[in-house]
């Protein structure tokens, strides 16, 4: 047998964050089993594979982020594959195989936001939050900050484009965002 991954273990390989300080390391308890059966449970006898996105939204919001440990669990709740869910989690953006910061940004990068002045808030934040910019690739867009505190993602509309530019700090939205409005953002978390 080969030592190298293959292409879903290469995408899903554990990829250490000083962010995982933050969360909880992902395990299998009855409290876990039982939300995930009752996720299961809305979907009738046959669609068990319906329930994989909510178990992975599910499973994010406890531990921060999907580990390779999470996969095949997920897929035996849903009488699926590993390789299914490996998919899934690999498709959407917005599902991390890598542990954000205790406070992640999420800056929109769509062109309504750009036009707005968003185009700067990525570089700025970095430097403000202590991470460098040339790290978030395509293959990686997530960067995270050497003490886990924070962590900046570039995403795709936040659908509020009137207001741009536009970010999310977990899960609340700020509108509207300028250089000083991003420093009083880190200042109040900072403290928190």
């Amino acid at each position: 047998m080969s030592d190298t991954p293959n292409a879903i273990e290469a995408l899903t390989a554990h990829k250490p964050s000083p962010g995982e300080k933050f969360f909880p390391k992902f395990e299998v308890t009855p409290e876990l089993v039982a939300e995930a059966a009752a996720l299961v449970d809305q979907y009738p006898e046959g669609k068990e594979q319906s329930a994989v996105l909510p178990i992975i939204h599910m499973i994010q919001e406890k531990f921060g982020y999907i580990c390779p440990e999470s996969l095949p669990w997920i897929a035996e709740m849903c009488k699926s594959t590993p390789i299914h869910v490996a998919g899934i989690v690999t498709f959407y953006p917005g599902i991390h195989t890598m542990c954000p910061g205790k406070y992640h940004f999420r800056v929109c990068r769509t062109i309504a936001c750009s036009l707005s002045g968003g185009e700067e808030l990525i570089p700025y934040i970095c430097s403000k939050i202590g991470v460098d910019p040339a790290t978030i690739t395509d293959e990686e867009p997530m960067a995270v900050s050497a003490d886990g505190m924070w962590s900046i993602e570039p995403v795709e509309c936040l659908a509020n484009c009137g207001f741009g530019p536009n970010l999310m700090l977990n899960e609340k939205l700020y509108s509207q965002v300028t250089r000083k409005k991003i420093d009083e953002i880190i200042a109040e978390y900072k403290n928190k």
